[in-house]
Order: C-alpha cells, then structure tokens, then sequence
C-alpha cells in the first residue's frame, strides 16, 4: 500500500529519520520520500545518509507527498499547519507523530476535508524495536488506519487505541524510554560501586532488561509472575525488591507516568505558536 506512494516528512529529526530508515529497509524506494527541515546539515545528513530528496521548504513537500507526516514539535504546529493549508488536499492523508497535538486541532487547522491518523511512536524505532500507538480522526477511513498500521510496523509493534487514550500512550512508551534508560544507567554504575568495570557492568544491565523484555513478552505470563519465580526465599533477589519498594520504586514509575501524561495534555492547551 505504501509502496506506490510519495511519502513527504514535515520535520526530519531522530524520529522522522527512524521511520525513514524503516520504509527504505522495508522496500520502499529513497527517491519516494522527500524531507523538509529548515536546517542545512540536518537535510544533508538525511540525503547523504539515506538518499532521499530533501527540501528547506514545507509547503513544497506537501504538495508533492500522497501521505504528509508531521514530524515537527507541538509547539511549532499552528504555524507549520497554517503554512499547509492551501498545499494538503483532500486526497492526501495527514499523519502526526506530535505529542499532545489532537486530531481535530489538526483538521480544524486544515480546512479542506483532510484526512488524519494521529501516532505516538517512540525512539527505539531508531533500531526497528519502536512501539507505536495510532488512532484515527473523524475522516479517517479503515484503509487510512491499516496505511498508518503498516507504516509503523516497518519501525515496531503497533497498537490502535482511542484517542481519549493518547496521553496515556504518551506517558508510559513515548517517555518510556527515558525511564529505561535511567534504569540502566543505575543498574550498571551500581556495578561499578560494586567493583566491576564499567565495560562489564554495562553488558550485564543492557543485557539483563533486554533479556527480561523478552521474557515478558515470549512467555505471556505477568511480569509479577515472573518477578516471584526469582525471588527465593530468603535470598538476594528478595532483598533487593525489598529495598526498592522502601524506596517507593513502583509508586515512582507511576507518578513518572502520570507527569508525562500531565504535560502531553498540558501541550494541548497551551497557547500554541
């Protein structure tokens, strides 16, 4: 479905590059896909790198794409969209990848009976790991959902969720990384406190979540189950939890979330530029 397209990025940061990198290892032709971002070495890297067309100017791209994804920050959208307005027809499908920014902002922001599929999509689909959530807009029709779906699935795993739910989506995988990260980086410098290098230290706490994700996701069974099947009675495992949860480490995670929620929903009602 993709693949006859001309696929126009409105943006060509880290994310934008990461769903790039997906479509051409998915087939689809570089010379397909056209770029706009203001900045000169950004669009270098992105032809250099990747081969595709790239462009200084938004309204062009628009008019050339058959499917436009917004790839440029909240802040940015009711300028970027308004300078839009007279390029994305009805016949074009509008996706964003704009935290806290609806559907309706956008249709409403393009008066001319666009199409719009809304997404979260988050930062390991820089290595085709992403997970990404997408909802439809009032125009959407099933093929635009299923064109989105494969889209993202070239990057990840993707979910449909209601648009009532995309703040959570927000907070617990479009932030969720950073969390994982800051994980790691605890786990291993507690290694090093503990006397091993940092080189080793690292492997270990990379490999360990990276193998726990797994786990989780293979088995099938709740991440409790399989917390309880290695912590033995009266060994080092159960310490530990002990020591997390006087630290309120679960209670933590989820007040992480309920802030990235709080400020996607926030990003919605501010005063946009």
């Amino acid at each position: 479905m993709l693949q006859n397209n001309t696929i126009g990025f409105i943006g060509g940061g880290n994310m934008a590059e990461a769903i790039i990198k997906g479509l051409v290892a998915g087939g689809m032709a570089p010379h397909n896909i056209v770029v706009s971002d203001p900045v000169l070495d950004r669009r270098a890297h992105l032809a250099t790198s990747l081969q595709v067309r790239t462009s200084d100017d938004n309204s062009e791209v628009a008019k050339e794409a058959d499917l436009i994804v917004l790839a440029i920050k909240p802040q940015l959208a009711a300028s970027v969209l308004s300078s839009l307005e007279g390029a994305v027809t009805p016949q074009k499908l509008v996706v964003s990848i704009m935290a806290g920014i609806s559907t309706t902002f956008i249709e409403e922001s393009l008066l001319n009976g666009c199409r719009v599929v809304r997404a979260m999509p988050n930062t390991p689909a820089l290595v085709q790991t992403g997970a990404t959530a997408i909802c439809g807009g009032r125009r959407a029709t099933a093929e635009d959902i299923e064109t989105a779906r494969e889209l993202f699935h070239l990057v990840g795993t993707v979910y449909q969720v209601a648009e009532k739910q995309m703040d959570a989506v927000t907070g617990v995988s479009g932030s969720g990384p950073a969390y994982a990260f800051t994980f790691i980086e605890a786990l291993a410098d507690a290694g090093v406190k503990n006397g091993l290098t940092r080189e080793v230290s690292v492997g270990l706490a990379v490999q360990t979540v990276l193998g726990a994700a797994r786990l989780v996701q293979e088995s099938g069974e709740h991440p409790a189950v399989l917390r309880d099947r290695v912590s033995s009675p009266g060994g080092t495992t159960i310490a530990a939890l002990h020591a997390l949860e006087n630290g309120r480490f679960h209670g933590l995670i989820m007040d992480a979330v309920d802030a990235a929620v709080k400020r996607s929903k926030e990003l919605a009602g501010i005063k946009l530029l």
